[in-house]
């Protein structure tokens, strides 16, 4: 069944829109940015602490990858009086804080990877389920625009996770949960006034084994913008990938710091960031949908971002770090402002939460690779994190290159 026409989105939507992706994205930002190190720091010491989080980091990413495009299949093939997005939206929501309840208050290493996997298995989801909300209800006349609205969330979400966290450093159930819960009342708030799709029992399709295969899965002969896309963003995100999750540590080792004061740094980092990526966001997208070009904001933006990952490697304190994730936010606002725009308008067919879920898999897929890849250059490098930050900035330079094939939009 095709999609219902889709009218021109007025801003009241937009801003509760927007500050649902914030939450949504809050739920697994603001573990992985800081409260999953230091957990797993209390747990095994700073000796063993980077295998161990690239153990739980990298399962539950690689969770991640099929539990985005199944829940969105299941969210396109939803019938019901509560509509399409919205049971995944609320259930993803409250069972993923279950997962991170459980990771807050695990004694063990395998405790942890367990509440973990929960979080982002139910997490994506909702995930899942939210970002099918932008070709079911936004055209694409107001695309980017509204993926520019929406890439302030992750700077919004990065510094209010990092903020929340240092306000109850030593309480580590505070630290877990306050970001969650803060995060989840814009999430339930949206759900309940969203004037949600809703599909008939009777246009459900028919459910096979090939069908379900083809969930994870979308045919690089028949849509090869999509994959460059997707090879685009997996290319970027493993950028980022490598930034966030040992950002910890190469304040800790790289530059000097002291443990008490890692969470202070990274929440003004990611302030710093959140600015550029908030001035980028805004800017880009709208000045995208002026002009009706993508792939050069696109293209602008990992050249940015690898030049920042450039400018922390060789970062020799804290004010070359701030330099550096301030450039970092001009790169990652404008791709992420657009890029979600580029691949809502190369989307072909109509399962548009299993396509979406699919391309998702570029955001999770770094996170399970990641790890193993910056071991390697670890032990390579002898532990240099302004090494791996190099490799970062190639992903990113990468990233650019990918995006050029892409045809069907300019």
């Amino acid at each position: 069944m095709a999609a219902p026409a889709v009218r021109r989105a007025g801003w009241g939507f937009i801003a509760l829109f927007a500050a649902a992706y914030l939450g949504a994205t809050l739920q697994l930002l603001a573990p992985l940015v800081v409260t999953l190190a230091l957990k797993v720091d209390s747990l095994v010491g700073s000796d063993r602490a980077p295998n161990s989080l690239a153990l739980v980091t990298g399962i539950g990413a690689f969770l991640a990858l099929f539990a985005n495009p199944f829940f969105g299949k299941l969210s396109d093939r939803t019938a019901g009086r509560y509509g399409m997005r919205r049971p995944w939206i609320v259930g993803g929501l409250l069972s993923g804080f279950g997962g991170l309840l459980v990771v807050a208050v695990a004694p063990t290493i395998p405790v942890v990877l367990l509440g973990w996997c929960i979080a982002q298995l139910f997490f994506n989801a909702l995930l899942a389920a939210m970002v099918a909300v932008l070709p079911d209800q936004v055209p694409s006349s107001q695309r980017g625009l509204v993926s520019g609205v929406l890439g302030i969330g992750l700077p919004v979400a990065s510094v209010t996770g990092t903020f929340l966290v240092q306000l109850f450093t030593g309480n580590q159930l505070a630290m877990f949960l306050a970001p969650s819960a803060i995060g989840g009342f814009f999430v339930l708030l949206f759900a309940g006034v969203l004037h949600d799709r809703r599909l008939a029992a009777a246009d459900r399709p028919a459910w096979s084994w090939r069908e379900f295969a083809g969930t994870f899965y979308v045919s690089p002969r028949k849509n090869p913008d999509f994959s460059w896309a997707f090879a685009s963003r997996f290319l970027f995100v493993s950028a980022y990938a490598f930034l966030v999750t040992y950002m910890a540590f190469y304040l800790l080792d790289e530059i000097g710091s002291a443990e008490s004061e890692v969470p202070r740094l990274i929440f003004t980092g990611s302030v710093v960031q959140a600015l550029f990526i908030a001035a980028a966001s805004l800017l880009g997208g709208p000045l995208s949908d002026r002009t009706g070009r993508r792939k050069i904001f696109v293209v602008t933006a990992s050249i940015v971002y690898g030049l920042a990952m450039f400018a922390v490697a060789v970062a020799a304190d804290v004010n070359g770090f701030l330099v550096g994730m301030a450039i970092s936010g001009l790169g990652f606002g404008l791709y992420m402002a657009v890029d979600l725009a580029l691949v809502a308008d190369v989307l072909t067919g109509t399962d548009t939460a299993k396509d979406l879920g699919v391309f998702n898999i570029a955001n999770a897929l770094p996170f399970s690779i990641a790890p193993a890849i910056a071991s390697a250059v670890l032990a390579v490098s002898g532990g240099s994190y302004g090494a791996l930050y190099a490799v970062a900035g190639v992903c990113a330079f990468a990233g650019a290159a990918a995006i050029l094939p892409v045809r069907r939009v300019r």
